[in-house]
């Protein structure tokens, strides 16, 4: 719970820690640059740490299982067949373009073949009255419902002892986009039924995604389910919906035919989303078409966590044992230069992500976030492995 210290420091998943970390080499460099995002193109070769794998060419074709599914699939899941792809993300050739989205594929390279076994995935993320039957089958309490003691944080001042939880508040006109605190603030009393805040409720949102769940909260309510957190492998997989190397589950046009295809922040962030997408924050789930396998919003609306620690150089060490990497669980442990608290993974971008700061609803790209954090664009989906 970074927030709850003086000089907490927020992730880059959560559209808060944003960094350009662009190469100093000189003014014709940065002039190749700013020109291609006038332009709206990408160069591949100009993303940090690009290299030659920095391409479409680098994605080979994917390989799904031809095995039959299992019988009696369990309620509100679908069968996701596994099998051999390329993961990972580059900037893309074509389609949106900007800082943002070159920042967003630092972590995301190189991209390496890996290969995972069949599963069940949900269609959706958890709602929140599948949620609400959890807490009440058990009594669960999640984090940002019980208050942080001075023990657990000796630095922290005391009137952010409160149990509470990070919320997102639009700013009232254009701010430099350094400065995360303009955005993001700790609200006592938000938690998941709750999740701006105490004067905020559930009422008629059932069939929303459950947000302000941190990563113990996820797991538990999967284990309760008798499924677990997905893989960030089977993720991906997942997402790919079957395609090869596409920017988005759909394809690479972010608008095909001028029609949105995921709820993320249309108009000028942080302090105009303009809903266009049909949805000025968070929205029900399952309301815009699904991917190849009939699986809802993995692309924006909320992050869901995945059940790997967070290494930005995970990848690295995949793509240098020159195999396949079968199905792969994460790093041992994690670690993050720009954070000195444990991470695990988030994928899918969220209804904040836009094209002016995080462009991470492009498939492939990676999030991250403490362990016990929640916030109001954070949620999950489980998975299930055949018996």
């Amino acid at each position: 719970m970074f927030w709850l210290v003086a000089a907490g420091k927020m992730n880059q998943n959560t559209e808060m820690n944003f960094q350009f970390n662009v190469l100093p080499k000189g003014k014709l460099w940065w002039l190749m640059i700013t020109t291609a995002i006038a332009m709206g193109r990408c160069i591949p070769a100009l993303a940090v740490g690009a290299g030659s794998d920095a391409s479409a060419s680098s994605f080979l074709p994917t390989i799904a299982n031809t095995a039959p599914a299992p019988t009696n699939a369990p309620p509100g899941m679908v069968w996701i067949p596994g099998g051999e792809f390329s993961m990972g993300c580059t900037v893309p050739n074509n389609g949106v373009c900007s800082l943002a989205t070159m920042n967003a594929v630092n972590d995301s390279k190189p991209i390496h073949r890996v290969y995972v076994d069949g599963f069940w995935m949900d269609k959706t993320d958890v709602t929140n009255d599948e949620f609400d039957k959890f807490v009440k089958a058990t009594g669960y309490k999640t984090i940002a419902e019980i208050a942080p003691t001075k023990e657990q944080f000796p630095t922290a001042p005391p009137e952010n002892l409160v149990a509470g939880s990070t919320v997102f508040t639009p700013t009232t006109n254009a701010v430099p986009l350094d400065d995360y605190f303009q955005w993001w603030r700790y609200v006592h009393g938000a938690n998941w039924r709750h999740p701006t805040g105490p004067d905020s409720d559930l009422k008629g949102k059932g069939n929303y995604p459950v947000v302000q769940v941190a990563y113990a909260d996820a797991a538990a309510y999967a284990k309760w389910a008798g499924k677990r957190l997905p893989t960030e492998a089977e993720w991906e997989f997942a997402a790919r919906g079957g395609l090869t190397g596409k920017t988005y589950f759909w394809g690479d046009e972010l608008k095909p035919g001028g029609k949105w295809m995921a709820n993320i922040y249309e108009g000028h962030f942080p302090y105009h989303d303009t809903g266009e997408d049909g949805y000025a924050g968070l929205a029900p789930v399952a309301q815009f078409p699904p991917n190849g396998y009939g699986l809802y919003d993995m692309a924006g609306n909320v992050w869901q966590w995945c059940s790997d620690w967070y290494r930005a150089d995970y990848y690295e060490g995949l793509k240098a044992t020159g195999a396949v990497v079968r199905n792969p669980q994460g790093p041992p442990s994690s670690y993050d230069p720009g954070d000195d608290q444990p991470e695990r993974v988030h994928r899918g971008g969220s209804f904040l992500c836009t094209d002016e700061y995080c462009t991470r609803y492009m498939l492939g790209t990676r999030g991250k976030g403490d362990v016990d954090t929640g916030s109001n664009h954070l949620g999950f989906r489980c998975v299930a492995s055949p018996n």
